[in-house]
């Protein structure tokens, strides 16, 4: 089987790279052969992330799209991710995809906000139902977690399945940390989401005062984090593991509101994969990924998050349980191995 799949970004931008690249080579060992074709490559997010312009990669995107939907005819399948012409209406997107090929939507966060919560109201007429327009035209809709999949449904899509973003686990190896050192609490990003730290920075400003820890941030820009307890590390696909390693405790703040709510807390995922407990905002698909008291803690004032870091600092042997049970739990539902098995069988089908 043949699949185009027409990503938003490379291999920088993680909505691409974790529901498309890293289920090319698994696909194709279940006989689904994935061609990828980026919308904005890499230097497009290095420009976003920078804050530069990207004006010109844009126009050059848009080209190289439109060129490839023109070959889309010769595959089984095409899959876009979220939509294939951003800021495009759907009438304009949907004549352009082939109707005698199977079309499969993976949305793995509520891009369709973006237009119909947009403060103009003329995005909101002409884009605010976009998003579900395609998702209706789809044979497949691919959902990160509930609240997509329900936005799916209800937009009248043929068919919805729910696959959560996860992780390869042959990556991460659970490294026991040593006694005596500071504790270290951490987060990894980007720079578009870093502002989320602003909801933990006083509760760790509180914290320092009474328990020695270490704050990092991998992924944001050191300007974003400037006079917080946050040190700001440089992100690499290749060193993201290893710089997961150096934490304690894994954290992810959100605020509790409709983006947020279809956000598929992938770093959720990736602490626990490592064995760490996990202090989280109960927003969203954190609330299906972290059982309370089981593989972690939710906080959502400020107060709640000083308690629940407080409780795991001051507990190695809390820390440790809650982060096996974390790592179990990562084993039987958010593993690379059993989820491209799960997606083949949908593509085939």
């Amino acid at each position: 089987m043949k699949v185009l799949a027409l990503t938003r970004y490379g291999r920088l931008g993680a909505s691409s790279r974790l529901r498309s690249y890293q289920y090319q080579e698994p696909l194709a060992q279940h006989g689904v052969e994935f061609h990828i074709a980026p919308l904005f490559g890499d230097d497009y997010v290095r420009a976003l992330y920078g804050r530069s312009g990207r004006v010109g990669h844009a126009v050059k995107a848009f080209s190289r799209r439109l060129r490839d939907l023109l070959t889309a005819r010769q595959y089984d399948a095409v899959w876009v991710e979220k939509e294939a012409l951003p800021w495009v209406p759907a009438f304009v997107e949907l004549s352009l995809l082939p109707r005698k090929t199977k079309l499969i939507v993976d949305i793995d966060d509520a891009v369709f906000h973006r237009y119909d919560c947009h403060r103009s109201a003329i995005v909101r007429n002409l884009l605010g139902r976009k998003i579900d327009r395609v998702m209706a035209r789809a044979d497949l809709v691919v959902a990160g977690n509930e609240y997509l999949a329900d936005r799916a449904q209800k937009a009248g899509a043929r068919r919805v399945e729910i696959v959560p973003t996860v992780v390869d686990l042959g990556r991460y190896a659970m490294r026991p940390r040593p006694p005596g050192e500071l504790v270290t609490v951490g987060w990894i990003g980007s720079p578009n989401t870093a502002g989320y730290l602003d909801i933990v920075k006083p509760a760790l400003e509180d914290l320092s005062r009474t328990i020695p820890l270490r704050a990092l941030a991998i992924g944001a820009r050191p300007d974003q984090v400037a006079g917080s307890r946050f040190e700001a590390v440089a992100w690499s696909e290749a060193t993201e593991v290893e710089q997961i390693s150096r934490f304690d405790i894994g954290i992810m703040p959100l605020p509790d509101s409709p983006f947020e709510r279809g956000k598929c807390g992938y770093k959720l995922i990736q602490y626990m994969a490592m064995g760490l407990p996990v202090v989280a905002s109960p927003v969203g698909a954190n609330k299906t990924i972290v059982r309370s008291g089981v593989d972690g803690l939710f906080a959502t004032e400020s107060a709640d998050w000083l308690s629940a870091l407080t409780a795991l600092c001051r507990s190695p042997q809390d820390r440790q349980s809650i982060g096996a049970s974390g790592r179990k739990r990562v084993e039987e539902h958010y593993d690379l191995a059993g989820s491209a098995q799960r997606l083949a069988d949908m593509l085939t089908s």
